[in-house]
């Protein structure tokens, strides 16, 4: 049931050979395969997984294989990175999934880790033209593309960025500079532009 250290990538082992947890390819790094009923849920991650994120979740790792690895730590036996992958384990039924183990000096250093996987993407800023251009690339008709982790709704926009103001821009007033005033708060002598 638990293998060894395995790494396995389609460039250095092939895809084929790919070892596999309850009939899903695993592509990334991790220590062991697990059961599913072994691994804890941190009580108090403070991220919380919605339930259309989680399904999503659970079709791209069915589509395209585990590429992460759910983290646990030695320390306190908990899930420190992975709760939505855990969930989405859960929600393909599935018997193992890919755990990565690792030490932490503290329970601090282990809060920390948690948090911040947590919040490091939401500090990340999208280029657009860059993911329109590679949805473009992808959108052949052939690749389903709720695997990028967008609706429909949302690929619809992003489609249709240009670059181009929005029609009903409004034209820039170089007249409207004339009706800002300066005013000057009673209490702390700080000077606001209004108009």
């Amino acid at each position: 049931m638990a293998k060894d250290k395995t790494k396995a990538t389609e460039k250095s082992s092939g895809y084929d050979s790919a070892p596999e947890a309850s009939g899903v390819k695993v592509f990334c790094a991790f220590d062991k395969l697990v059961d599913l009923t072994k691994i804890v849920p941190n009580p108090r991650n403070p991220n919380k997984h919605p339930e259309k994120q989680v399904e999503l979740l659970a079709k791209i790792i069915m589509n395209q294989g585990w590429r992460a690895p759910i983290t646990v730590s030695k320390r306190s036996g908990f899930i420190v990175r992975g709760h939505g992958r855990y969930e989405a384990a859960k929600l393909m039924q599935v018997d193992e999934v890919p755990v990565d183990y690792q030490d932490y000096v503290s329970d601090a250093e282990e809060w920390a880790d948690l948090i911040a996987d947590n919040r490091i993407a939401e500090l990340s800023q999208m280029d657009t033209g860059i993911l329109k251009d590679l949805l473009v690339e992808i959108d052949t008709g052939a690749f389903d593309m709720d695997l990028t982790g967008f609706d429909s709704k949302a690929l619809e926009a992003l489609m249709s960025i240009d670059g181009a103001p929005p029609d009903d821009m409004p034209e820039h007033d170089e007249d409207a500079a004339d009706g800002i005033k300066t005013v000057t708060c009673p209490k702390c002598g700080e000077e606001f532009s209004v108009g």
